[in-house]
């Protein structure tokens, strides 16, 4: 599981859509208490930070939109509680520039 601090534009397809995925998840987990993958630190990164997920979210569909891709999963804004900025890394941002750059994905970092 993996929610990039990098800016949305600068991600590859496969890195755009699949941070979407894994951050419904995240959402899911904390919103509705579930217990799979709640002890993994990207999800603990968010507790409490929900409206901080949720404008990251918004970051994402703002890019996939722009791609012209399509997007039906909007989160529910009523959940969207807590801190709106994330200041815990898991990896510093420049850390998760050279992750994504030994990739080689198409990611424009």
């Amino acid at each position: 599981m993996r929610i990039w601090d990098i800016s949305p534009e600068k991600l590859c397809r496969n890195h755009l859509l699949g941070e979407h995925r894994e951050l419904h998840a995240i959402w899911s987990i904390l919103i509705h208490n579930k217990k799979g993958y709640a002890n993994h630190p990207e999800t603990l990164r968010w507790k409490g930070k929900q409206k901080a997920l949720y404008l990251r979210h918004e970051q994402l569909v703002g890019e996939i939109l722009l791609r012209q891709y399509h997007h039906h999963s909007p989160l529910d804004v009523t959940f969207a509680t807590g801190e709106e900025q994330q200041n815990i890394f898991i990896n510093s941002y420049e850390e998760q520039i050279q992750l994504l750059q030994k990739k080689k994905c198409g990611c424009r970092v």
